[in-house]
């Protein structure tokens, strides 16, 4: 086991880079399934979710071949679509191997999906948009047997709730079906982008991605390509609340500024100054935050994945402040450990009420969840004494050298490895 050590006190200050995007370079690596061939993705994050993904894969029959931030993939012409629940329960994002398999094989088992635990998050509406391009399931056992004994044909697909997850898997099903494939109410976030740009350059033909309404003609088949995953905003987006929350100066490289625009403007509410340019921003914090109000939604609102990191640095703003969850029900499992480290964070329905506090203390804190983890991390930065953060890895899920990359900016924080 392996636990982080932090000590308070220092301002953040300096500059940092990000990679590419976890939740975009994921769902790269399920659509290479879509073409036999050699395929090659840059600017991939040396995280754990990144290799549990080419595990998966590995379980397929494709091979990954990682160079620094880049990866081969060498996809055969024969396939084995299956996924193994060891791996797919540690990880969400394998629930999209479905579309992939059934485009490519017309079958496909594939065990339910783990990953964070935020509470219940169906696959429901994954499963009716496939139902209606054809797709047929049975859950035997854990596994959800699926099949397409006819193919997968076009359909017009109108979702209740525009779900990342459920609008990548029908764009992996709906690139090489029959006919036109319509969704509606799709969501609109710049990994969306991302994957429709993939699956382009693969010679698909999509249309309307980063809007609510994409429509896919499908093709024959696709072939082998190059691309770029695009900068991760919400790596971005944690190292620029860590110069907010210790009154320092960060500026994130390599980045889309313009992917922040929500999480930007809360930040200057809580008193931050900043700057942009096409592929960089600069936050300065303010010497004590100010309260905030605001409600996590589907992009281009603020992202959920944000809200554990804004919640650490209200708990020592000025005043209350408060935030409404709309996306995850169980969000909330990190405001314990907050609370331990004298935070004033209460839970009433959806909504988190943060009251502001003098100082935190650092003590030992559970890292629940990836950006749970990160958020305890950047409250260890801004409190008096030593925090120790355990059940890192999954913060190395998401993440790519946090601890260096967070050293570079003069933070005091160190990996030690401990017995069980």
């Amino acid at each position: 086991m392996e636990q982080f050590v932090v000590e308070g006190g220092a301002r953040l200050e300096g500059s940092v880079s990000v990679l590419g995007a976890k939740n975009a370079v994921l769902k790269h690596l399920v659509a290479t399934l879509l073409a036999p061939g050699t395929h090659h993705i840059t600017n991939v994050p040396g995280i754990l979710d990144v290799e549990i993904m080419g595990q998966v894969l590995a379980h397929i029959g494709v091979e990954c071949t990682f160079d620094g931030s880049a990866v081969t993939i060498e996809v055969p012409d024969d396939l084995v679509p299956e996924t193994p629940i060891d791996l797919v329960r540690r990880m969400r994002a394998s629930i999209l191997v479905l579309g992939a398999l059934l485009a490519r094989t017309g079958v496909a088992r594939v065990a339910l999906p783990g990953g964070d635990d935020f509470g219940s998050r169906p696959i429901d509406i994954h499963l009716e948009g496939l139902e209606a391009m054809g797709a047929e399931f049975e859950l035997v056992h854990g596994v959800l047997h699926a099949s397409a004994p006819d193919g997968l044909t076009g359909a017009e697909v109108f979702f209740e709730f525009p779900s990342v997850g459920a609008t990548e898997n029908l764009l992996l099903a709906g690139v090489m079906a029959k006919g036109t494939t319509r969704i509606g109410n799709a969501a609109r976030e710049p990994e969306i982008e991302d994957l429709s740009a993939f699956l382009s350059s693969m010679g698909a033909s999509i249309e309307g991605a980063g809007t609510s309404t994409i429509t896919i003609e499908g093709v024959p088949s696709l072939s082998p390509a190059v691309h770029r995953a695009v900068p991760d905003r919400l790596a971005a987006g944690t190292y620029l609340v860590g110069a907010a929350i210790t009154g320092g100066e960060v500026t994130v490289r390599d980045c889309v500024p313009d992917h922040l625009r929500m999480e930007l403007r809360k930040l200057a509410d809580a008193g931050c100054e900043w700057d942009a340019g096409d592929d960089w921003v600069t936050v300065r914090g303010p010497e004590r935050a100010t309260p905030v109000d605001f409600a996590t939604l589907p992009y281009p609102g603020f992202h959920t994945d944000m809200h554990p990191q804004m919640v650490a640095l209200l708990s020592g703003a000025s005043g209350t402040s408060v935030i409404t969850e709309n996306i995850y029900s169980a969000r909330f499992r990190y405001v314990g450990e907050l609370n331990r480290m004298g935070a004033d964070v209460q839970i009433e329905g959806q909504h988190v009420i943060i009251r502001g506090v003098d100082r935190l203390s650092g003590c030992p804190v559970d890292a629940c969840d990836i950006r749970a983890g990160a958020a305890l991390v950047l409250a260890g930065m801004a409190a008096d004494g030593y925090t120790t953060v355990v059940n890192v890895e999954h913060i190395d899920r998401g993440y790519d050298n946090f601890v260096e990359k967070l050293s570079g900016l003069g933070g005091q924080i160190r990996r030690e490895v401990v017995d069980n």
